[in-house]
């Protein structure tokens, strides 16, 4: 084994890895009850989702050394924990306890901090070619102009997202990224419209969470449900608007008692004369108040047997409003909602909206008649691009973190010596790095297969695998800044509440990993 961990040996500790989470996902598929096994489907998940990163982390390192090295930092923390994880239960994993035992001294080297700390002020380019790279720097130098400079008083203030902030977004193009030209976006079929959506998402979330990078994310799950099931009509009358961010869209799908477990939602919709009416509560719908198009996920079948099958969505339209709260009435029927105050993910508010026989036109049910029972399904085809969203918001915040870290470290005596010449934060430092740019890559490796009508699983996998790295490096940020990192001053300090929410929304970690990874992992 040389001196320095090489691309030869990486190769051969990633198939080793896969080696070891096939085998735990043998185990998984011969056990008679998966709820009983869901500390290794969760585990699994993770590992599957880590060695997929790696394997992108491999394809990230032939552009050059600076790539190697960031590539290898990744594989071989990850290689590590898988190692310690079937060190402790290797029977659940059907394999020996040192299964990865070949991997260790690749390891070593790859962990060595003199090695490591080479790349702490290394981030790695994103090798985007020239058309993608001018559309980040647009959207970077955007964020930077128009987010930024209100990002921390609409944080400290929980206030509302400046319209001159959306009308910017809108004007843009944001609001339309994915949405066909023939509509009025900028979407003409190929894979630079996923990778725009990615780039632009990254970017906003860098300058801020709540008032960037999840504007843009709303309108997109909405549109995508239309475009796959919406009616002719349907489409000429709300795309266009909302590429013009005419139309601002909140999305209406968890319950209070019925958070991921969407099957199970009670939120009832009643045929009536003309359309339907909505009755009950729906909660965390973010930027509800806002938005002028919530998409509500209701029951149109009232037997609770059919689940899934019994349900529909139905765009309800509504007043836009400031505010924390809203309360609408119309003939006998009233809509109304109150923000739920938040640790962080401020700026569009996320509101509890209930429906008292509030009415919606027939005209307003997701792909008309044909569309009952198909709610479940459209929402999916939306919520399957937000993921791969939220993992690119995961990397924005990420990102930034790992700057203001970074400058924070270069500029903070202590003992006489700069921070950032201690080994130890050149060691934070690497380690984020590595974790940001193989995130990123990976991100984007899947925003392509999405393009070509695939990544489902890996979108899920991104956002499983990227949401809890944002909250580890985050975390090591703020930690780096010490004392000040705690300080609400400090930016950093709303960077590492923000990352908090990435594993909840969007599909909660552990329904993610259980219900959707484990169970294709299975299939």
């Amino acid at each position: 084994m040389p001196v320095v961990p090489t691309l030869e040996h990486a190769w051969t500790a990633v198939e080793a890895a896969r080696a070891v989470v096939d085998s735990g996902i043998e185990c998984a598929k011969r056990a008679a009850d998966p709820d009983a096994n869901q500390a290794l489907i969760y585990s699994l998940a993770h590992a599957a989702s880590g060695a997929e990163m790696s394997a992108t982390a491999l394809e990230y390192a032939q552009h050059g050394p600076a790539e190697e090295r960031l590539a290898h930092i990744f594989i071989a923390r990850f290689v590590s924990d898988l190692a310690a994880t079937i060190w402790a239960r290797s029977s659940d994993w059907g394999v020996d306890p040192g299964a990865l035992e070949s991997a260790r001294e690749y390891v070593a080297l790859a962990t060595n901090p003199s090695y490591v700390s080479q790349s702490s002020h290394e981030p790695g380019a994103a090798h985007l070619g020239d058309e993608l790279e001018m559309v980040a720097e647009t959207f970077r130098k955007f964020a930077a102009d128009k987010i930024a400079p209100h990002a921390e008083a609409i944080h400290r203030h929980d206030l509302d997202i400046p319209a001159s902030i959306i009308g910017a977004v809108a004007d843009l193009g944001c609001f339309g990224l994915s949405i066909p030209t023939e509509f009025g976006g900028s979407a003409t079929g190929d894979a630079n419209d996923y990778m725009a959506m990615i780039i632009a998402t990254e970017a906003l979330s860098n300058a801020s969470l709540g008032a960037g990078g999840s504007l843009i994310t709303r309108p997109e799950i909405l549109a995508r449900a239309i475009e796959a099931g919406g009616t002719a009509e349907q489409k000429q009358r709300w795309l266009p608007s909302i590429a013009s961010g005419e139309t601002l869209c909140a999305v209406a799908v968890t319950e209070p008692d019925f958070g991921s477990d969407v099957a199970g939602l009670n939120v009832t919709a009643t045929a009536t004369d003309g359309g339907w009416l909505l009755n009950g509560t729906k909660t965390w719908c973010t930027f509800a108040g806002r938005a002028n198009a919530l998409m509500v996920l209701a029951r149109t079948n009232p037997d609770t047997d059919a689940r899934h099958r019994g349900l529909s969505i139905l765009v309800v339209d509504k007043p836009s409003d400031d505010g924390h709260e809203f309360r609408h009435t119309a003939d006998s029927g009233t809509l109304e909602g109150r923000a739920i105050p938040t640790l962080g993910y401020r700026g569009m508010h996320s509101f509890e909206v209930s429906f008292n026989d509030w009415f919606v036109p027939a005209s307003n049910l997701l792909g008309g008649t044909e569309g009952i029972g198909r709610g479940f399904y459209l929402q999916m085809a939306g919520f399957e691009n937000g993921r791969i969203q939220t993992a690119a918001r995961a990397v924005g915040v990420m990102q930034r973190a790992w700057e203001l870290a970074r400058d924070y470290a270069d500029q903070r005596i202590v003992f006489g010596t700069a921070i950032a010449d201690y080994q130890l934060t050149q060691v934070k430092l690497a380690t984020m790095a590595s974790m940001i740019q193989i995130s990123r890559q990976f991100a984007y490796v899947v925003a392509r297969r999405m393009a070509n009508g695939d990544g489902a699983l890996e979108a899920a996998m991104a956002k499983a695998y990227v949401c809890k790295a944002a909250e580890w490096v985050t975390r090591e940020a703020l930690q780096i800044h010490g004392g000040m990192g705690y300080a609400e001053e400090y930016e950093v300090s709303r960077l590492f509440v923000d990352a908090r929410v990435l594993s909840i929304f969007e599909g909660a970690d552990e329904t993610l990993c259980l219900k959707l990874i484990g169970r294709r992992l299975m299939a």
